[in-house]
């Protein structure tokens, strides 16, 4: 999926080889400052590097974010062993990420196809817990998850929460930003990360904002023995998420949320469950709803509201959403 992106990213590749020869002179910036000229100097990491260092120091993040994109699109130019040396003994997460960046960029242009590697060891080995994180980050809205196995499934379970809460973020941007929620895979990568995680917000943070219209029956199945949870958080995700799956996983998706309603104790997760049958259902619902209104007295409102939503008969679930927030909002 991410070839599709391959053209962009060879254009500004290019872009940096007429770049590279203009870096920023940045050894006077202040959090006051302009962000410095462009002096001319030759293409080396060191070169990069340093004015990297000194370009921190600038009050402009859009100057920061320039020099981020420069190292990153002048990558392809660099000498690789100097670039990978320079990222092994690297110890500012900060200058890590960057450094880290540049490597996936060479990955991802295909000038180092074994780039990706060192950057995804680095994530899973550094005894620092900020750099693992820094180089998760690097690594974000690329096509890296295509490229790395299990990192993911290992990197939810890092002893570090702020390791752990970074690859989360990977896995909902990359799925949203990089694919759009259109590509199976990298749904189902995220699915089994979900699942992995011993973590109940890592979990529940990814099932709840990720797409899972595209999803295999094995995603969906691994969705449902989250209804088992011991955390009600972990619960109403996975239910959030059973709601928007494939056609072909809806029907034992909603046998298996049927199911659970009974069960369930927490309201947040009954009203959850609601919206999922009825996404699951649309006008064919109803007559679900109808029985499991008469389980839960205190929630026999938000299941009206569903029953007389989904008898306008609209087809789209965003109008369907629409309509019963409007209805709940109504004097």
């Amino acid at each position: 999926m991410s070839r599709l992106f391959r053209p962009a990213r060879r254009a500004m590749g290019l872009l940096a080889l007429t770049l590279c020869p203009l870096l920023p002179a940045a050894a006077q910036a202040t959090a006051t400052d302009a962000p410095p000229a462009l002096r001319a100097s030759t293409c080396s990491v060191r070169g990069l590097m340093d004015d990297i260092r000194r370009g921190l120091g600038s009050g402009s993040a859009a100057y920061k974010r320039y020099l981020r994109t420069l190292l990153r699109e002048a990558a392809v130019t660099l000498p690789d062993a100097e670039l990978r040396d320079a990222f092994a003994r690297e110890t500012d997460p900060l200058m890590a990420e960057h450094l880290a960046a540049a490597l996936v960029a060479r990955a991802e242009r295909e000038a180092d196809t074994t780039a990706m590697d060192a950057v995804a060891r680095r994530a899973m080995e550094d005894a620092d817990p900020a750099v693992r994180a820094a180089t998760l980050r690097a690594m974000r809205r690329t096509g890296a998850l295509e490229k790395t196995g299990d990192l993911y499934e290992r990197m939810v379970r890092d002893e570090s929460p702020q390791v752990r809460q970074e690859a989360a973020t990977n896995l909902i941007e990359d799925n949203a930003h990089v694919y759009a929620g259109q590509y199976g895979p990298a749904a189902d990568t995220a699915v089994a990360s979900a699942a992995a995680a011993k973590d109940p917000a890592v979990t529940a943070r990814i099932l709840d904002n990720l797409s899972t219209e595209k999803i295999s029956a094995e995603s969906a199945e691994r969705i449902q023995s989250l209804l088992r949870s011991d955390d009600a958080s972990v619960r109403k995700a996975a239910v959030n998420a059973l709601g928007g799956v494939p056609a072909e996983q809806m029907q034992g998706s909603r046998e298996a949320l049927l199911a659970m309603y009974r069960e369930e104790k927490d309201p947040g997760v009954r009203k959850a469950l609601l919206q999922s049958v009825a996404q699951l259902g649309f006008e064919g619902a109803i007559p679900d709803l109808q029985r499991l209104r008469a389980m839960d007295p205190r929630l026999a409102g938000e299941a009206d509201a569903w029953i007389e939503v989904l008898g306008m008969g609209l087809q789209e679930w965003s109008l369907l959403l629409r309509e019963k927030q409007r209805l709940q909002q109504a004097p």
